[in-house]
């Protein structure tokens, strides 16, 4: 069961290209400062504006660096079905644990659609799937029937979930109608507190690109039914939750990690540019308050 404190891991790039170096850095950063798994090439690695060789080869350097020290989750989602099994045959191949695959985008499927989507991908790979509900973004919504459905069907495969429903009642639905071994992760960073209170155990967070440590240790303080120190980390980490979406994301969160780091610069892809000013003043703001500056 995947569980903690996972980061979404921006892609940098420099001059347009995909900058291997920083990308090395900031895995074994991630890993020294306690994340307990990767997850390459998701909506926070711009993976919409990647073509199918830099996904492929920013999933292998991820695996690569990693090597071994924490479990990689590789981005697969697609929506087109066969594009996504494409990702997911290479993320096997690279040595990736699972997949996280969301809900496909723009073609607006029905329920059925989505059960027809991921019934594929699990017939035709045995790569185990994290699931990927995201609504706000992709304006599909993977109801927790579904979800429900395509465990008991194929429960090998669908290990769990990145929930960023923002619907805290899911996570009930999903614990009674699949188990407690299904992992619900959190995809909102700032409703992680009362999603592992509900049952979830972790979160793939934007966050954790830059407040790492304290993201882990706030995992930890739930895992061991801390409250008061899992609020006080709460606490702490609240501010820089909201400002990574004070703009467009990725851009807040790679203009903190510039700020952090020198060598990772704040270059996003078109049609993403850096934040304006009213989020680099929040995001300024929210580093100080965690500490981080």
């Amino acid at each position: 069961m995947f569980s903690g404190s996972i980061p979404a891991l921006v892609t940098p790039f420099r001059d347009g290209a995909f900058d291997e170096s920083a990308f090395r850095k900031l895995v074994d950063w991630q890993i020294e400062n306690g994340s307990s798994g990767l997850v390459p090439c998701g909506t926070t690695g711009e993976n919409s504006t990647l073509s199918n060789a830099e996904h492929h080869r920013v999933i292998e350097v991820c695996v690569e660096q990693a090597a071994g020290r924490v479990p990689v989750i590789a981005g697969c989602g697609s929506n087109d079905t066969m594009n996504a099994l494409l990702h997911m045959n290479f993320s096997k191949k690279s040595g990736a644990a699972a997949a996280l695959v969301v809900a496909p985008y723009y073609n607006r499927p029905s329920q059925d659609g989505l059960l027809a989507h991921f019934s594929y991908l699990a017939e035709h790979s045995d790569l185990p799937i994290l699931l990927y509900n995201v609504p706000g973004r992709t304006v599909t919504d993977l109801q927790p029937e579904t979800v429900c459905e395509l465990a008991r069907r194929f429960p090998r495969t669908f290990i769990g979930i990145k929930d960023a429903s923002a619907d805290l009642s899911r996570v009930t639905d999903h614990r009674m109608g699949i188990g407690k071994h299904f992992a619900q992760l959190s995809g909102d960073d700032e409703l992680a507190l009362p999603f592992n209170a509900a049952g979830g155990v972790g979160c793939i967070s934007v966050t954790a690109n830059v407040a790492p440590k304290l993201c882990a240790e706030f995992q930890a303080a739930c895992a061991a039914n801390d409250l008061e120190l899992a609020r006080e980390l709460n606490d702490k980490l609240y501010p820089l939750h909201y400002a990574m979406f004070e703009d467009s994301s990725p851009g807040p969160c790679k203009y903190a990690l510039a700020r952090v780091h020198p060598w990772l610069s704040n270059e996003l892809r078109l049609p993403l540019v850096p934040c304006g000013e009213k989020a680099r003043v929040a995001v300024d703001a929210a580093l100080e308050h965690a500490g981080l500056l």
